[in-house]
């Protein structure tokens, strides 16, 4: 297959069918968050707890090597690349955690070589998670890992997971990277007002 065609059909699909976003915008300077170690990945809350701590997402987990974002996807800051359809589609998860009650499936696209945090919105710990990776795992905020290229062709990775909510909301999430933060937002079950 020749390498403009790195991305798999499946992986399109998912990408494309699950995507929104609505509103993203540069926020000002700031330090990167600290690495989070492997060990405080957070384990999948059995107790119907509202609190889940942080994540972190390794390089292995990568499903497909791109050499740019897929169609249906737009870049936040220098370094993510998020849905830009209106509402990404939600349905039960079955997950005991309130928070966690609905799941909207997209997949998340990093810049190869980045250290990506990615932070529900203030405020919303108690509602939504996140979580990419196999498997992906809610959390309330996950760390994508600097990830060394190993093809010439690949600037972007896509990792499968998505967005837990408690009710079809517009989502906020700060995204950091290089001493930057952006703040996106995604329609998760229903589109956000603009």
């Amino acid at each position: 297959m020749p390498t403009s065609r790195i991305l798999s059909w499946p992986l399109a699909c998912c990408l494309l069918l699950a995507s929104a976003a609505c509103t993203a915008e540069e926020t000002g300077q700031e330090e990167p968050r600290p690495p989070v170690p492997a060990t405080s990945l957070a384990a999948p809350d059995t107790t119907g707890s509202s609190q889940a701590g942080d994540g972190v997402v390794s390089c292995s987990s990568a499903v497909d090597k791109l050499r740019e974002p897929p169609d249906g996807y737009r870049i936040v800051g220098a370094d993510v690349a998020v849905p830009d359809r209106e509402v990404i589609e939600a349905q039960e998860s079955e997950k005991p955690d309130p928070a966690a009650r609905l799941f909207a499936k997209w997949g998340l696209v990093v810049r190869v070589g980045a250290v990506v945090d990615l932070r529900v919105g203030p405020g919303w710990e108690d509602r939504a998670r996140v979580g990419w990776g196999r498997p992906a795992v809610p959390a309330v905020s996950v760390q994508v890992q600097a990830c060394a290229p190993d093809d010439d062709q690949a600037q972007w990775l896509a990792f499968v997971g998505g967005t837990w909510v408690a009710q079809p909301t517009c989502l906020p999430l700060t995204i950091r990277s290089q001493g930057r933060t952006s703040q996106v937002r995604l329609g998760i079950g229903v589109a956000c007002d603009t």
